[in-house]
C-alpha cells in the first residue's frame, strides 16, 4: 500500500507541474507576442522596431482586442485585452462577444454545405430551384449561366451589392426579402454579369444564400445554424441572431468608430445574417478552424465529411474557395477571411493541413494596421511565415532634393486640421506632429519612411512643385506654405 501510496502521489506532483510548466510558457507566449508587433516597414540595418499592445491599441484608438491562438491542432491561449465598453467599465475577455462582420460568410458556407450533403440542395443547380416566394429576376445574363449555390459561396454569381452598413438601433428592421428588393439601406440584389465570368466580393449573394436555408429548411436562418453548425462544432458562445437578444447585451462589446468614440445605439444591426450578422468570440472561431483541420485530417468525424470540406477549400476565381478564401497550396493551404462592421474590424487565418491558427477580433473602424501588427508579431514568434515587415533599403539624397519637400501639408479630419511640419538637418528629413518628431529614412525617389513603418511620398499635381504628400498610401495632405 506505501509503494501504491508514493507511485500515486509521484504522478500527482509530476502532473501538477507539468501544468504549472505548460502554464509558463503560455505566459511566455502572450508575452512575446503582446510585446513583439511589428510594422509594415523594418528599415535596413536599423534596430527592429517592435510595439505593445497596450500602446498600439491607444495609438490607433481601438479601445478593446481579443486574440485566440490555435497551435498543434488545440486552443493554445485565448486572451482579451482593454475595454468592451469604456462607459461602463467593462473589460474585454475571451468570452466577450464581438460582431464577426463578414467573417459570418465562411461559416455560412457550412450550413449551406450541409444541406448539399444531405440532398436537400445541389450547389451546382440554379437556386432559383429553391427559393419560394421571393426569386432571382431572369435577365440577359443568367440565360444560359445559372446562379449557383457554389458560384454564390466564391463570389463568383454576378450578382450585387458588396457590403452592408447595418441598422441604428433605432432604425426599422428590414426582412431579408426587403433588403434583397433594395427596400432597406442598400440597393436591390440582382445579377448584373454572366454568372461563373469573373470574381466579385458580394455579400448580397450571401443574402441570397440566406433566404435559399430558410426556404429549403423552412425555419429560421439563425434557428438552423445555431443547431446544425453552431453548437455541434462546440461554438456555444455564438449566435445569428439579430438583433442580439437582450440577455446577450451584458456579454457584448460596444463598438467603436475611428476616433474611438462609441457608436450610437452601442452598435449596428444587420438582417443580412449569413453576410455579416454573426456574433461570436474569437475562441469559438478557433473551434471552427479546429473542426475544419480535424476533418481534412481524417482525426474524426465532423459535421461535414471530408469530400465536402475539400471542395470548400479547391481554389476557385481569385483564390476563392466555397466561402473562405484561400492562400498557398498543398501542405501550406490557408483559408482565411476578414471582417469589417460598423466600429467592429477582425481577421482569421488558419492552416488547413497543419493544426495551427489565429483569431484578432477588435471593437474599433481603424483596427486594420493594428491587427496586421498583431499578425506580424504572431508569424514571427510561432515561425508562421503568414506575415512580416517589407525591408527598406535606404537611399542617399542630397540637401537640394530635401529642400524641395520641407514644409507645411494639412489635411481636415472631422472638422479638425491635422498638421504635418517636415524639416531637414544635416541631410536628413524630420517630421513633427501633434508636439512629436521623428526621422524619415529615404527610400527611394521621393518616398520615405519612418522606422516605425509609415509610408510618405511626396508628388506634385500641378506641374510647378511638390503640393502633395500620400501618408500610408490612404491619407492625401495638401501643402500649405
Amino acid at each position: 500500500m506505501r509503494d501504491l501510496f508514493i507511485s500515486a502521489l509521484t504522478v500527482t506532483l509530476f502532473l501538477i507541474f507539468a501544468g504549472c510548466s505548460e502554464k509558463r510558457f503560455i505566459l511566455a507566449e502572450k508575452n512575446a507576442v503582446e510585446n513583439g508587433l511589428l510594422p509594415a516597414i523594418q528599415v535596413e540595418g536599423y534596430p527592429v522596431a517592435t510595439f505593445n499592445l497596450s500602446d498600439r491599441m491607444e495609438y490607433y484608438n481601438v479601445p478593446g482586442v481579443s486574440i485566440a491562438i490555435v497551435k498543434d491542432g488545440r486552443l493554445r491561449w485565448a486572451e482579451g485585452y482593454g475595454f468592451a465598453n469604456t462607459e461602463n467599465g467593462q473589460m474585454v475577455d475571451e468570452n466577450t462577444l464581438f460582431q464577426a462582420a463578414s467573417i459570418s460568410k465562411p461559416i455560412a458556407a457550412l450550413g449551406v454545405l450541409m444541406l448539399a450533403e444531405e440532398g436537400m440542395i445541389d450547389i451546382h443547380a440554379d437556386v432559383n430551384n429553391y427559393l419560394n416566394e421571393w426569386k432571382i429576376p431572369d435577365n440577359d445574363f443568367s440565360i444560359n449561366e445559372k446562379v449557383t449555390a457554389a458560384r454564390l459561396l466564391s463570389h463568383t454569381a454576378g450578382v450585387t451589392v458588396h457590403g452592408f452598413p447595418g441598422y441604428n438601433q433605432s432604425d426599422n428592421f428590414p426582412s431579408v426579402i426587403e433588403v434583397l428588393e433594395g427596400e432597406g439601406n442598400t440597393p436591390r440584389i440582382y445579377v448584373d454579369t454572366i454568372p461563373g465570368a469573373l470574381w466579385r466580393y458580394s455579400g448580397g449573394g450571401y443574402t441570397i444564400m440566406e433566404k435559399v436555408v430558410e426556404d429549403v429548411t423552412g425555419i429560421s436562418f439563425e434557428d438552423f445554424m445555431s443547431e446544425n453548425i453552431l453548437k455541434p462544432t462546440g461554438m456555444e458562445n455564438s449566435t445569428y441572431e439579430q438583433p442580439l437578444p437582450e440577455h446577450l447585451h451584458a456579454a457584448a462589446s460596444a463598438a467603436y468608430n475611428r476616433q474611438g468614440e462609441i457608436i450610437e445605439g452601442l452598435w449596428h444591426n444587420y438582417p443580412e445574417r449569413a453576410a455579416a450578422g454573426l456574433w461570436t468570440t474569437p475562441s469559438d472561431l478557433a473551434r471552427y478552424c479546429m473542426e475544419i483541420q480535424n476533418i481534412i485530417s481524417g482525426s474524426h468525424e465532423g459535421i461535414l465529411t471530408r469530400e465536402s470540406v475539400s471542395e470548400m477549400l479547391t481554389k476557385q476565381k481569385n483564390d476563392w474557395g466555397l466561402g473562405p478564401s484561400l492562400r498557398w497550396d498543398a501542405d501550406s493551404l490557408i483559408f482565411e477571411h476578414g471582417g469589417k462592421n460598423a466600429g467592429f474590424t477582425n481577421s482569421l487565418v488558419a492552416f488547413a493541413n497543419r493544426g495551427d491558427a489565429v483569431i484578432v477580433m477588435t471593437n474599433g473602424d481603424n483596427a486594420r494596421e493594428l491587427i496586421n501588427e498583431i499578425l506580424r508579431s504572431v508569424s514571427d514568434y510561432y515561425n508562421w511565415g503568414i506575415s512580416y515587415p517589407e525591408i527598406a533599403v535606404p537611399v542617399e539624397i542630397t540637401e537640394d532634393e530635401l529642400e524641395i519637400i520641407t514644409g507645411n501639408f494639412s489635411l481636415m479630419v472631422n472638422e479638425e486640421i491635422l498638421l504635418l511640419e517636415f524639416e531637414k538637418k544635416e541631410n536628413r528629413l524630420y517630421v513633427a506632429a501633434n508636439g512629436m518628431k521623428k526621422e524619415l529614412i529615404h527610400i527611394g525617389g521621393l518616398q520615405f519612411v519612418s522606422e516605425d513603418g509609415d509610408r510618405f511620398l511626396f508628388r506634385s499635381d500641378n506641374g510647378s512643385g511638390i503640393n502633395i504628400l500620400l501618408l500610408n498610401r490612404s491619407y492625401r495632405f495638401q501643402r500649405t506654405d
